[in-house]
């Protein structure tokens, strides 16, 4: 696994709302950086996705606790600028 261990080399935070900014907000949510690290931590291929959206459905956090998510938007205007953005 220290092979696969990949680390970003930047970060900035999200200026505005988009499919990308609303999955990273999920991610983050749960505890995560972003789906490269969920996978790393949770060593899953898949994230499990609504098909109509393409939104994050379920994530499982590092307690084995289970966060469930809605296909319609969750990261409202004001918390965007919360949703950290890397770069690898």
């Amino acid at each position: 696994m220290a092979g696969a261990d990949i680390k970003p080399k930047s970060i900035c935070h999200a200026k505005k709302w988009s499919d990308e900014v609303e999955n990273l907000y999920r991610f983050q949510q749960a505890g995560y950086r972003d789906e490269v690290e969920y996978k790393q931590v949770k060593q899953v291929d898949t994230v499990e996705c609504w098909p109509e959206t393409g939104f994050v459905k379920k994530l499982q956090r590092r307690d084995n606790t289970f966060y469930y998510y809605n296909k319609e938007r969750e990261c409202e205007d004001r918390e965007v600028h919360k949703v950290k953005v890397y770069v690898y």
